[in-house]
């Protein structure tokens, strides 16, 4: 069967299938224009901006839907966007990277409207079983997503930067509060399974510190821009937070299971970027360094990490990693370390490093694909509801 209904049975089938594929594709694509064999004369945007926007819009929001849409159900017990609905919002996803990836002389409200309406179309879809449940713990995340559509908004008019800084924070908040809910939660039960007796650490004071921590660091972004002191202050305090926070994690207890440990390493990259984006408030060294630990390191971690955990839990499959999802673990950390210290030992290679990265990166979501697409595509083996 060429078409199998299951791939729109949950958000994560589909979200997860096109949002890889698209960072696997962009990423070749902007592998390809830096080595010189790509001249992209389309775009609606500069190169560099399409691809600054695009891989927090086009890839890292669609992860976030499948994710989100498949949570919420389960947070809340109610039904799962699915079939039409979830067609629905894929189609708005995908419009929304036609419009940005082409320049097809539309008028620029046509692709304000077009762009714009995925985030506030899933809200509304993630709103009404929150709002039915009165999930009032999770509200958060809808508050988030108005914040991501925000700096969506601001960069299609303003075409500055700082918008896509602020998202990246943003998205960076929702890392910092899921992994503070799943990271312990996901270890302690794979501890106790091997028979340790440890027990998650409630750290209730902490998490919503480290949620504010973040919060300062988005106004010092819109107040006063990627430079200056008081970035600085509010990156190294969000940084000692959450070191402080993942004490009580058991990380090195669980360094031997690849699929707890890159969540692990996800947050370790927050943990980083953090302490970079510190130091390059104060001039040590480009932004960019600090953006792409918070970016290829942070989000690119825990989002592989999560799509992996995900799509073999919630297909009735065992979580644990093969030796290629092991191999995209490793490939990723590779491409952010290339992508991140590369150019802090030499600049002069900048484009070999941002070249080498591109490349790793979309070899990652490669394997993802070759592994995944046929467990997103077909029912589940127990015969359950996708």
């Amino acid at each position: 069967m060429l078409f199998d209904s299951s791939i729109l049975g949950r958000g994560f089938r589909p979200f997860f299938l096109l949002g890889a594929l698209y960072s696997a594709l962009s990423l070749l694509i902007w592998g390809g224009f830096y080595a010189g064999y790509i001249t992209p004369p389309s775009f609606m945007l500069d190169p560099v901006s399409w691809h600054a926007h695009e891989m927090i819009y086009g890839f890292a929001v669609a992860i976030i839907a499948g994710f989100l849409l498949t949570a919420v159900a389960n947070w809340t017990g109610g039904a799962p966007a699915r079939q039409m609905h979830l067609a629905g919002l894929c189609a708005l996803w995908l419009a929304g990277r036609v419009v940005m990836s082409f320049d097809l002389d539309l008028p620029g409200m046509a692709i304000l409207i077009i762009e714009g309406s995925f985030i506030p179309a899933l809200a509304i879809s993630l709103s009404i079983p929150l709002l039915r449940s009165w999930s009032k713990r999770n509200f958060v995340f809808l508050a988030l997503l108005i914040m991501l559509f925000a700096c969506d908004i601001a960069f299609l008019i303003t075409q500055e930067h700082i918008s896509l800084y602020v998202a990246v924070m943003v998205i960076i908040t929702m890392i910092s509060l899921i992994g503070g809910r799943v990271i312990p939660a996901f270890t302690v039960a794979v501890l106790r399974q091997r028979g340790e007796e440890v027990f998650q650490t409630p750290q209730v004071k902490m998490d919503v510190l480290a949620l504010l921590s973040l919060v300062f660091i988005i106004l010092a972004l819109l107040f006063f821009g990627a430079q200056g002191s008081m970035l600085a202050i509010a990156a190294l305090a969000s940084a000692l937070i959450h070191v402080l926070r993942m004490r009580h994690y058991h990380t090195r207890k669980i360094l031997n299971d690849p699929m707890v440990w890159i969540l692990h390493v996800g947050y370790g990259w927050v943990i980083l970027g953090l302490f970079l984006t510190s130091l390059a408030a104060l001039g040590f060294f480009p932004f960019s360094i600090a953006l792409h630990a918070l970016t290829a390191g942070a989000i690119g971690s825990m989002t592989l990490g999560m799509m992996c955990r995900v799509t073999l839990g919630h297909t009735g499959r065992n979580l644990i990693a093969g030796k290629l999802t092991t191999l995209s673990f490793v490939l990723m950390q590779t491409a952010a370390l290339i992508r991140v210290l590369g150019p802090l030992i030499s600049s002069a290679h900048l484009s070999l490093w941002i070249i080498s990265s591109a490349f790793l990166w979309s070899a990652c979501f490669g394997l993802y694909l070759f592994i995944y697409v046929p467990i997103l595509w077909k029912p589940r083996p127990d015969g359950r509801p996708a």
